[in-house]
């Protein structure tokens, strides 16, 4: 059995020793799931100026404004005792430091409140006033009446105006960083290489001899063959010229990339004043117009959402998915530079496909809520054109509830998420069409759908490019499967189902009994619409839609990852799905995973994830990309970019199928592990959670099944295991245990927090 590294820094098997049986105070202290809200920014930068130096000066500093009246508490329960949970809490709020460690409160003390209840505390104290400072901590109480020390106090800035709930708004970073390479091209220009692009801002020391010379800077994404950026790169990837003439003598420079007319537009979310006008760049050559200038130093400021960089970690025993996940966890941090889920560069527009990607993919890689909350809010009111992504509304809804187990950002918008569902557009059989007319401008405005490049009815998409291509000749095929668009579509009806399962859902979380009743129900009749209108009875295939008799990978797919393919029809969707490949684009590949992994084909969606031809992750890194792509290449979309986050898929693939975690109650209180290695033979993950980290590891070899697992307090687990027969012997931490069979796996249910390991032997 191998260990790894990652096991062993977090000590994973400390749970009987002297300093694992303390009760360790809480940490990671959230107020609306903001963690850190006491840090003080300037242009960007962190600095050690405290919230109230903040609050009198917020022309200067930066912070993250909380403007709910009632805001909410979380925090971790440390330990890794098993079946470790919490059974109380105490909440202190104080006006200042020194009333909160006299115990007193005088904001709120909550007292002692015994619930497991670790997420999601709201505020029951004082009326709270606009731009103000608070401090808080709390102790906990542990399975056996112990208490834990308080934490450490956390702080917090009200805003200017309160209202009953708000997202808050966390202010972007900037983090000054050199050249990982430098050197003298053969003609004699200096070349820097920051290692990965970034959305960011440059800066140089240059001493010149006289004031008449002049740099010329050359930015950009991409290199050609002779090694200097490329002046004339495809697509839209970035390349710019800056002219800076200088001064004589030792100075600081920082060029202003300008903007962008398409990027910096009325529908592209702007860069706050505090940061200034972002370019995406990962080279920089300098032209020296004489040899007395010389550069004694050049950087970057690259800009970002705040990310923990620690958070998430995952390694493998094949070196090109370990590339894939990094390329993808990269992708998302480097992407978060407006704050907001946007399109990449080239138009910087929050869409809702762009934002449903993102999220899960954000989710894989850090424990972070408050971005996707806020660009659910965004695109809600800033409808796009396609008719799926309308649609794909009320997974971002259900996803943000699922995943951080606070409903009230999906309270706040519960009525305009209604008309999303696009119900207007039904039939009597449930099934939806934006081609029959019922498109009107009540329709439009129901779901604030404005003038988007002068069309103001939705269009179904499928994928995008369509057959004739965005730029492309009108033979070229697009990425849609050459998909026969007809009245009644079933890739848009499969998204309606969807849909409809997600608001039953988040009907049922809000206490709406009535409208979840009348989701389910039309769920149900439109998956019977489905199955009777687009599955061929005799082959089991999906069909495009109504009166055609085409199929594509893209009907198939959505069919299958939405369970609206019947069990006796499975086995011909999934040998059907395998022979098209990879026939759509970065966007799709997200449900053609999915789907995969969700039927039980693992081998294939791990030959996929790790292909090598030009429909593959891979090419994006062979083309010298550092973030995912728009398309799988050029040749598929000719304007493509290479800051494009839908491109992200691996990520959330990796941890919710690959190796299997994902949260079978809100905020993962109840934990499912179920990993689906195919022929891969070893990986280790850690997850973050709001309740803590989430650490599996696996060893896949011919005769057995290894897997340790780590769930943080407060949290119970149910863990799969890969099955092979039914002679199968399945150990629980060494003891031979009678599992359950389900399918092709071992199930556990009601696993305890903590650490654990689990063999089959076949």
């Amino acid at each position: 059995m191998v260990r790894y590294n990652l096991w062993l820094l977090a000590g994973l098997f400390l749970a009987t020793s002297t300093r694992a049986q303390k009760n360790a105070a809480p940490s990671e202290l959230r107020v609306d799931l903001v963690c850190h809200a006491d840090k003080v920014g300037q242009n960007g930068f962190v600095t050690d100026r405290n919230l109230e130096q903040a609050r009198l000066e917020p022309a200067v500093f930066q912070t993250a404004r909380i403007a709910s009246k009632k805001p909410s508490f979380s925090w971790i329960m440390n330990s890794r005792k098993s079946g470790a949970r919490q059974t109380a809490y105490q909440v202190l709020v104080a006006s200042s430091v020194q009333q909160l460690r006299s115990g007193t409160g005088n904001i709120w003390n909550s007292g002692k409140v015994s619930t497991s209840r670790q997420l999601g505390v709201a505020y029951a104290g004082k009326e709270l006033h606009p731009n103000t400072v608070y401090y808080w901590m709390v102790r906990l109480w542990d399975e056996k009446g112990m208490p834990t020390a308080f934490s450490a106090p956390a702080a917090f800035l009200t805003d200017s105006l309160l209202k009953p709930f708000e997202v808050p708004r966390v202010p972007l970073v900037k983090t000054v960083q050199q050249p990982q390479e430098s050197r003298t091209l053969d003609k004699g220009n200096l070349f820097y290489d920051f290692g990965k692009a970034a959305f960011g801002q440059l800066g140089l020391m240059v001493d010149a001899a006289g004031d008449q010379d002049t740099l010329r800077i050359h930015v950009g994404e991409a290199v050609d063959g002779s090694g200097a950026v490329e002046r004339k790169p495809k697509g839209t990837i970035r390349y710019r010229l800056l002219t800076l003439p200088l001064k004589k003598g030792l100075h600081r420079y920082d060029p202003v990339f300008p903007a962008d007319a398409r990027n910096t537009g009325s529908k592209a979310i702007p860069m706050p004043g505090y940061i200034g006008e972002v370019y995406p760049f990962r080279y920089v050559e300098v032209e020296r117009t004489a040899p007395s200038v010389t550069i004694k130093s050049l950087q970057r400021q690259a800009v970002n959402y705040p990310f923990d960089d620690d958070a998430a970690v995952f390694e493998s025993s094949d070196t090109l998915i370990n590339r894939i996940w990094e390329l993808c966890r990269y992708t998302i941090k480097a992407t978060s530079f407006t704050g907001l889920y946007v399109d990449g560069d080239r138009e910087r527009i929050p869409y809702e496909a762009d934002a449903l990607i993102n999220q899960l993919s954000h989710y894989a890689v850090d424990a972070e809520f408050n971005m996707a909350r806020r660009s659910l809010t965004y695109l809600v009111y800033n409808a796009t054109w396609p008719t799926e992504w309308s649609l794909q509304n009320l997974l971002i809804a259900w996803n943000d509830y699922l995943y951080s187990g606070d409903i009230r950002t999906v309270k706040m918008l519960y009525q305009e998420l209604k008309p999303k569902l696009l119900l207007a557009l039904a039939r009597p059989d449930g099934l939806i069409s934006t081609r029959t007319g019922k498109q009107d401008s009540a329709f439009a405005r129901s779901i604030h759908l404005s003038s988007f490049d002068g069309n103001v009815v939705l269009k179904d998409i499928v994928d995008w490019p369509q057959k004739g291509g965005f730029g492309l000749p009108p033979s070229a095929p697009g990425e849609s499967d050459s998909f026969v668009f007809t009245d009644y579509n079933s890739v848009v009806n499969a998204f309606h189902y969807e849909a409809l399962v997600c608001m039953k859902k988040l009907a049922l979380a809000l206490g709406e009994q009535t409208d979840a009743r009348f989701y389910e129900a039309r769920a149900a009749g439109v998956k019977q619409s489905f199955g009777r209108s687009f599955i061929d009875p005799d082959s089991g295939i999906v069909k495009d839609g109504e009166n055609t008799g085409h199929s594509s990978l893209h009907a198939n797919m959505m069919a299958l990852a939405f369970g609206l393919v019947p069990e006796q029809h499975k086995a011909a969707v999934r040998s059907y799905i395998r022979k098209k490949g990879m026939a759509c684009s970065v966007y799709g590949a997200q449900f053609l995973l999915s789907a995969l992994y969700d039927a039980g084909e693992a081998a294939y969606g791990l030959e996929l994830l790790t292909a090598t031809g030009k429909r593959s992750w891979y090419n994006m890194l062979r083309t010298g990309a550092t973030m995912t792509t728009e398309a799988w290449d050029t040749e598929y979309k000719n304007n493509q970019d290479w800051n494009h986050a839908w491109g992200s898929a691996p990520a959330n693939i990796i941890v919710s199928r690959l190796m299997g975690i994902t949260p079978l109650s809100p905020a993962f209180g109840l934990i499912q592990i179920k990993p689906q290695p195919g022929p891969l033979r070893r990986a280790q993950l850690q997850l973050p959670t709001l309740r803590g980290r989430v650490h599996v590891s696996f060893d896949n070899i011919t005769a057995s099944f290894h897997m340790e697992t780590l769930l943080p307090a407060n949290t119970r687990g149910v863990i799969y295991l890969p099955k092979r027969s039914d002679s199968d012997q399945v150990f629980q931490n060494g003891k031979k245990i009678s599992a359950a069979s389900d399918g092709d796996f071992w199930f556990v249910k009601d696993v305890p927090s903590g650490a654990a390991t689990w063999t089959v032997n076949y």
